[in-house]
């Protein structure tokens, strides 16, 4: 017999899906189906809550309670990057390995890394920008048409700082 029903329980579920675009529910369905919600319907609300990460994979965060799941958008590095690059949305089943070759400032780059300081494991900003500074260089970004990686070197020879 399966254990009783508590509505006041918080269950969090992590999902990696495309944005505004309804996810496969059979891959949902064994994550959320024993928690007693209907997998189209969280697929739907999913595509809504990320309408404006279209093409992007991004990492959504289900907060279930009392059968109800509340969705929040938890962005990466590389699809705050992206999106900060203002590329077109590109159709993914067409478009493959393609290059960003954009340009950032500096200031865009401490906004990312505001962003996900919460989930950095920098003890400083300028650690987590250092982080979003090495995401840059894997993407293919210049920062400041500057390699990414000499702004981590100045950062680290102390002639670039980053304020709190």
């Amino acid at each position: 017999m399966p254990p009783k029903f508590d509505p006041s329980e918080v269950k969090v579920v992590f999902l990696r899906c495309v944005g505004g675009e309804v996810g496969a529910t059979s891959s949902l369905a064994p994550k959320i189906g024993p928690l007693g919600l209907s997998p189209k319907k969280v697929a739907d609300d999913i595509s809504k809550a990320t309408g404006d990460w279209k093409g992007l994979k991004i990492t959504v965060k289900l907060t279930i309670q009392n059968r109800q799941a509340t969705i929040s958008v938890a962005p990466s590095a590389a699809s705050l990057i992206i999106k900060a690059l203002k590329e077109p949305p590109r159709d993914r089943k067409k478009q493959k390995n393609i290059k960003h070759n954009g340009n950032l400032s500096f200031d865009e780059v401490v906004n990312i890394a505001k962003t996900i300081r919460a989930r950095s494991m920098a003890r400083e900003l300028s650690g987590t920008v250092k982080e979003v500074l090495g995401t840059c260089q894997s993407v293919g970004c210049t920062i400041d048409s500057k390699n990414p990686h000499d702004l981590i070197d100045e950062i680290n020879e102390g002639s670039l700082t980053v304020e709190e």
